[in-house]
């Protein structure tokens, strides 16, 4: 049995095979290769995308899913996410996929459960799919040419789980990774090249990955208003120029703060190409777990 629970957990033989079958998937019509199937989605954090992508994977490939607002029923009766798994996993689902608030949770919840674990993002720790459907972006673009790409990745790094993904995912394709943050959400240490600013190094970038800011992880106030940051870090026409980049957000894309109403319309952004593009790699990955 296989999890995912990082993108560690598939080697790059295992990643290319997937994309091959996210290559079949990407008109999104339906199949029978899960026909009878039943998925558990377990989102104790807000989600839309992630939580969609999932649930139209999983019907586009005949499981059926079941989506529990585990918030207001186990949680508030004071049940623990491990006996709320026990409980689930009694009742024998063919896969559970399960956002949490708390690093490393998903991870801890392997040996309670005799099914596959999908971690659909936990903490600041990591986003697996995500992170997955952002290279897959990036193959597709670029036809398989990877080996020597640069990425920019702009923004709150510090609190983005989708930024720990990637940093560790992109260079196995033969990618650089950098950051461009202001120091209040830059990583510790020098283990990445990271910069103040995008001007820096947008003559050397093949790929910028603007994020969102998570003031909801943030425990006290580093700018005035978004504004303020948005002078700094939102990627406009400006910034961009005539320059061939492409220009990716993992959503929900703050509009005028992460990036400009403009560069939404640019045919180099590929916000909702990455959309498409997550359904079609989740039910890649679904098949592969659960076939």
């Amino acid at each position: 049995m296989q999890h995912l629970i990082t993108t560690s957990d598939f080697s790059k033989e295992e990643i290319l095979e997937l994309f091959e079958d996210a290559r079949l998937f990407k008109d999104l019509t339906s199949n029978n290769y899960l026909n009878g199937k039943i998925i558990v989605n377990l989102f104790f954090e807000n989600s839309t995308r992630t939580r969609s992508a999932f649930e139209i994977a999983a019907k586009r490939l005949g499981a059926q899913v079941i989506s529990l607002d585990v918030g207001r029923s186990s949680r508030s009766k004071g049940e623990t996410i491990f006996d709320t798994i026990a409980n689930i996993n009694a009742m024998k689902p063919d896969a559970i996929t399960i956002r949490h608030s708390e690093c490393g949770l998903p991870g801890s919840l392997i040996e309670h459960v005799n099914c596959p674990i999908i971690n659909a993002g936990d903490g600041t720790h990591a986003h697996p799919t995500q992170a997955l459907l952002d290279l897959f972006t990036i193959v597709e673009h670029f036809k398989g040419e990877t080996e020597g790409k640069k990425v920019a990745i702009i923004g709150d790094v510090k609190s983005s789980r989708v930024a720990g993904s990637n940093r560790k995912l992109l260079p196995r394709f033969g990618m650089e990774v950098c950051f461009v943050a202001p120091d209040c959400f830059k990583y510790e240490g020098d283990e990445y090249k990271q910069y103040n600013h995008i001007s820096e190094i947008i003559d050397e970038v093949d790929v910028i990955m603007s994020l969102r800011t998570q003031l909801e992880r943030h425990h006290e106030v580093y700018f005035e208003s978004l504004n303020e940051y948005a002078k700094d870090y939102c990627i406009t026409e400006e910034t961009l120029g005539e320059r061939d980049i492409l220009l990716l957000h993992p959503g929900p894309v703050n509009r005028n703060i992460d990036i400009s109403d403009e560069m939404l319309k640019d045919p180099r952004c590929k916000v909702l190409e990455q959309v498409s593009n997550g359904v079609a790699v989740r039910m890649a990955i679904l098949k592969k777990l659960l076939s």
